[in-house]
Order: C-alpha cells, then sequence, then structure tokens
C-alpha cells in the first residue's frame, strides 16, 4: 500500500508568499518614493528648493531672478547699517555701502539655487530633506570693494593726520621764529582697514576704534640753528667769479638780497637712533636750478692759441691767446655755497673744472711741425656787392690763425659758427631752394669754395663737399675779372648747420691757415703752413658738359615797385655736368685718387616789375 500526502499545506510555500508580499510592497513603496522624488525635483525645476533662506530672507520656491529681486528689496544691511569709526572722541558714521560693501543679489540667488543640486545624489538629496524641514540659511554674496574702503580711510586721514611740530624754527619774512611742539598723529590706514573689515564681514551694526599711531616731538632746543638762519639773513648773498678768471669782475656778481634768502631757506630735520635737530641750508632744488641756468652762460670750450707764419723768421707769432676752457662743477659750487654760508661768509666763489687746450700761447713752430707755406689759394670775388665783401670778411676772420690737429677732420661749419647779424654778417643774396634770395650771410661760399681749393690743392683727403645748385660765375673768376670754364665744378657750399665741408690733416703735423681778405682787389687767400710730406697734385676735368640752356626768364609782380619798374633778381645760368678727378702722389707714388661730380641745374633770370607795367614776352608767372 503507498501512504497518502497529510492533507496541510507546506510551512516553505507560506513563506515564499509572505516574502513575495513584502518584496511587492518594497518596490512599490520604492517606486512611490522615487515618483514623489521625481514629481519635487519637476515641481521644483528652475526654482530655488523650499526652506531656503539668504541672510534671514525665504527664497525658497522662487525662480532665481525673483530671488534676486526680493533680497535687494529685502536685505538692505549694505544701504541702512550703521558702522561708526571712532578716533576719542569724534566719531564718522558710514553705511556699509559707503564702505565698498555691496549685495550681490544675482550671484547669491544662484548660490540658493544651486542649494540641492550640486553634488552626490544623495548628499543632493540631503540637502533637499533639510531645507524642507529643518530650513537653511545661508550668507549672502556681497562684494566688498576694499579700494572705496582705502580711500574712505584715506580722506579720514587728511582730517585726521596732524604732523609732529618740534620745537622748531620758522620764518616771517625775514625774521627767525621758534614754533612750539606738538605730538604728531597719523591713521595708521592699513591697521585700521583690518579692523574695518572684520567688522563688516559680521554683517552686523558696529563701532571700529581707527588705529592712530603718535609721534611726540623730538628737538627741544633750536637755539643754535636759529642764529645760523639769522647769520644767513643778515646780509646779502654774492656769488662771484674765482679771481683767476680773466672774466672776474666783468661776469656777475650775482647778488641775493635777504628776502630773497629767506625764500630760498631750508630747515631740514635730521635723525639719527638716538636724537634729532634742525640742519639750516639753503634750499637744494633753488640752488641747483640757479646754478644750472647759469652753467651754460659760463661755459667755454678750449681753444688753442693763434698764430701766424713769420716767413722771414720762420716762427710763430701769437695773435691770439689761447683761451683755457671751463664748466661749472654744478655739485662743488653748491656745497661750497651751502657750507661757506652756514659759516657765515657772504661772498662765494662758484667752481670750475679747467680744460687746457692741445696748443698754448707758448708753443714753437718746431713742437707743431710747422716749418713753411704748403699751399696757397686765391679767388676773386669781383663785383661782388658791399655787404657780401662784409660777410667774406667776417667769415674769414674766423679761420685766420686756425689750427688743424693731425688726424682731424676739419669741419668748417664747426669752425665758422652762427651767421648772425650780431656776429657781423650782413644780408647778402643767398641760394635757398630753388631761388636766389637775400639773407644773412650770402657772400660765406666764397669763403668755403676758397678752402674747398686750398684741401683740394695741397692734396689733403675731402671728407665731404657740397657744390651750388647752379653754377655761379663768382667762382670761376680769375685776375683782371675773366672767367675760367675750368674752375667749374671747384665751388663748395657751406649753410650751417645742415651742409658742410670737411678735410682731413692725414700728416703727423699740425696745420695752421691763415686767410687774407683784399677788398680793393677783390681777393680772398688762404694759407696752409705745415710741413711738406712731399705730396704733388695732379687734376683734370672735364669742364661743363652736357650743357642746357637756361628756361626763359621769369617775371612776376612786385606791389611794391613803382608802375613801369623792372627789377632783376635772380640770374641765369647754363646747366652742367662737370667730373673733376685728382691724383695725389706722395714721393713719386700714388697716395689717393678721387672724383669730384657736379651737377648744375639751368637757372633762368627772373625780373620783378610794378602793377600795371607792361612786360616783355614770356607772359608773367605766378605773383
Amino acid at each position: 500500500m503507498r501512504a497518502e500526502p497529510l492533507p496541510f499545506p507546506r510551512l516553505d510555500s507560506r513563506l515564499h508568499q509572505v516574502l513575495v508580499i513584502l518584496a511587492s510592497a518594497a518596490l512599490a513603496f520604492i517606486g512611490l518614493v522615487i515618483g514623489v522624488t521625481l514629481l519635487f525635483q519637476l515641481w521644483f525645476a528652475g526654482r530655488i528648493f523650499p526652506g531656503v533662506s539668504v541672510a534671514g530672507v525665504p527664497v525658497g520656491g522662487l525662480t532665481p531672478s525673483a530671488a534676486a529681486q526680493r533680497l535687494t528689496a529685502e536685505w538692505t544691511f549694505p544701504q541702512t547699517g550703521r558702522i561708526l569709526l571712532q578716533d576719542k572722541d569724534k566719531i564718522w558714521l558710514f553705511t556699509p555701502q559707503q564702505l565698498g560693501v555691496f549685495l550681490d543679489a544675482h550671484a547669491s540667488a544662484q548660490q540658493a539655487f544651486r542649494l540641492g543640486r550640486s553634488g552626490p545624489l544623495l548628499d543632493r538629496l540631503g540637502d533637499q530633506i533639510q531645507a524642507l524641514y529643518t530650513g537653511k540659511t545661508l550668507s549672502p554674496v556681497l562684494i566688498f570693494d576694499q579700494r572705496i574702503t582705502y580711500q574712505q580711510l584715506r580722506t579720514l586721514a587728511q582730517e585726521i593726520d596732524r604732523p609732529v611740530l618740534e620745537a622748531s624754527l620758522g620764518l616771517q619774512g625775514t625774521e627767525v621764529i621758534v614754533r612750539s611742539g606738538e605730538i604728531g598723529r597719523t591713521l595708521d590706514v592699513e591697521a585700521s582697514l583690518i579692523l574695518l573689515t572684520h567688522q563688516l564681514q559680521s554683517l552686523q551694526d558696529g563701532v571700529v576704534p581707527l588705529i592712530i599711531c603718535e609721534t611726540p616731538p623730538l628737538i627741544l632746543d633750536a637755539s643754535a640753528q636759529a642764529e645760523v638762519a639769522r647769520r644767513i639773513l643778515s646780509q646779502p648773498l654774492t656769488i662771484t667769479l674765482p679771481e683767476d678768471q680773466p672774466d672776474h669782475g666783468q661776469v656777475g656778481p650775482w647778488v641775493f638780497d635777504p628776502p630773497t634768502l629767506a625764500g630760498m631757506l631750508a630747515i631740514e630735520r635730521v635723525q639719527d637712533e638716538h636724537s634729532a635737530t634742525y640742519r639750516v641750508t639753503l634750499q637744494r632744488e633753488a640752488l641747483l636750478n640757479f646754478l644750472s641756468n647759469l652753467a651754460p652762460t659760463l661755459a667755454k670750450d678750449p681753444q688753442n692759441a693763434r698764430f701766424i707764419f713769420n716767413d722771414d723768421t720762420r716762427q710763430l707769432e701769437l695773435i691770439q691767446h689761447a683761451v683755457i676752457g671751463r664748466r661749472l662743477n654744478i655739485e662743488a659750487s653748491l656745497r661750497t655755497i651751502q657750507e661757506k654760508v652756514t659759516q657765515g661768509e657772504h661772498t662765494i666763489p662758484l667752481v670750475f673744472d679747467y680744460t687746457p687746450p692741445p696748443v698754448t700761447d707758448d708753443a714753437t713752430a718746431e713742437q707743431l711741425g710747422i716749418r713753411e707755406l704748403i699751399h696757397a689759394e686765391t679767388s676773386y670775388f669781383y663785383g661782388s656787392s658791399r655787404e657780401r665783401v662784409q660777410n667774406i670778411q667776417a667769415a674769414a676772420a674766423r679761420f685766420h690763425g686756425l689750427l688743424v690737429a693731425p688726424g682731424e677732420v676739419f669741419s668748417m661749419a664747426q669752425a665758422l659758427g652762427d651767421i648772425t647779424l650780431d656776429n657781423g654778417y650782413a644780408e647778402a643774396l643767398i641760394i635757398v631752394g630753388n631761388q636766389t634770395i637775400k639773407g644773412v650771410g650770402g657772400g660765406v661760399c666764397q669763403v668755403s669754395t676758397t678752402l674747398f681749393r686750398a684741401a683740394f690743392f695741397a692734396g689733403y683727403p675731402i671728407i665731404e663737399r657740397h657744390a651750388h645748385a647752379y653754377r655761379v660765375y663768382y667762382y670761376e673768376k680769375v685776375a683782371g675779372n675773366r672767367i675760367n670754364p675750368r674752375l667749374a665744378g671747384l665751388d663748395a657750399t657751406v649753410f650751417v648747420p645742415l651742409v658742410d665741408f670737411k678735410f682731413k690733416n692725414d700728416t703727423p703735423y699740425w696745420l695752421l691757415m691763415e686767410t687774407y681778405v683784399n677788398p680793393a682787389a677783390s681777393t680772398l687767400t688762404w694759407k696752409f703752413y705745415s710741413t711738406s710730406d712731399g705730396r704733388r697734385v695732379e687734376w683734370d676735368t672735364t669742364g661743363p658738359i652736357n650743357v642746357v640752356d637756361p628756361p626763359p626768364p621769369l617775371y612776376r609782380e612786385n606791389p611794391d615797385l613803382a608802375q613801369g619798374e623792372i627789377k632783376q633778381v635772380d640770374w641765369e645760368a647754363q646747366g652742367a655736368d662737370v667730373i673733376v678727378t685728382r691724383t695725389v702722389y706722395r714721393n713719386g707714388e700714388v697716395y689717393l685718387r678721387d672724383t669730384f661730380k657736379t651737377h648744375y641745374r639751368p637757372w633762368r633770370a627772373v625780373y620783378e616789375y610794378g602793377p600795371g607795367t607792361e612786360v616783355p614776352t614770356p607772359a608773367s608767372e605766378g605773383g
């Protein structure tokens, strides 16, 4: 017989059913939680989670923009807070905003909006739950511009700061007075800024004591310094040249009366580790300004003595003394004045640095290597106006007795100096641009042309030479007032300071130049004295080639002329090219070769006529 199973249900089957039910319930709960959570997230998407507040202002459920508006409207601590800055019994009231604290409402709202939306999932949910059930208060986002705070403190410092007043010296006009001492007070802006920053960061009203540094006076007795000041102001101060200067008594003196000295007086506070005192001097800046302005007027460049060579004795004869160069030593003069004036002296000489020239009055021909005439060059200026002759004489005199050192590149413009009426020049015709006009110094190029030819035929290297714009027949004249076309291309123009003529003394001997102007004979002679090193010059010229006739004359009206009056103001000249070659031999061998190319532009005559004048053909141009 087979046994039958009992009619009772199995225990494991019932347990299984229970577990299934529990699991289903758990899943349903989780699903509910998830669903509620998702609904919660969706409901507050774009809005701040509930329970969140910023600085006590609830912003839960608001969009960031709405939250920013509410914060701006309700949290007014920056505008209404009270911060008191205190210095003893003085108090200054400020709002936080006046001290540089501003609410950044947008950033604060965004901070609230990010609560529960950043970090791991559980952290985000935890923040949301905490805000919902217990609330979550955030600090506002502030903009703290310490520059404003600093500036407010600096403004207060102008009111608080008080300098130390020692038992010091002062002036009332030329009277020396003594002031009583006072404690100096200085607002410590940096330290006060730190305290003020802590108070502002607390977001509460409060009192901030300002940090004040006090400095007691150190000087109790200034009577000795007062006596120094009285001595300085007792009489005028006189500044002079040293007695050994040739122009002593001719230049200066410079006198400062007591009222002027009072304005220049400086009372300086000098302090070391242990004590302080006052030093009475004249203001350095005032003296420095005076000396700096004076220095250029007193400066002298060293100048060689000037000589002429006696062809009979073959010795040098002094015609102008050497000039010892001097420069005002500003710092040494300033120190001397400061020292002597405090010692009670009132006549004080300036201090100079001196530079002797290479050649002094006692130089000999043997020492300089000047033994003979090595070249003489003469040019002619027939037909020159009285003003042109005056300018030739004035310019030539600048070079009479002048020395050129061995190896020196001689600049005519530098030796010539300024061409002005004050320097003895007159107005005469000069070439400027495309026209011949009246100007100061017309005729100086007669001198530069003569020097060029002297250097050319003496065999010296020509460093810089410029020809005239057109042929000037003055420079092609020879004895008897004749024109020698072979001299075309041997002219040189100088226009200080833009156009120069330079040559080099490439010998081991000094070169002495002498110039002689003979108005009666219309001659300028330039002599070179030195020692010959065996040079000999051969030269050749193409003469004027590629000749171009001048343009037709130009007639232009001049309202200053009378009707019927015609006046010539410029003269025609043919254009041409000239090539001059030079070979310099020394002791039978070629020493140097050079070529000088000149291009002369064709130049037309120019006439001026009075209004209403009938002029020849061609018709007038311009005005």
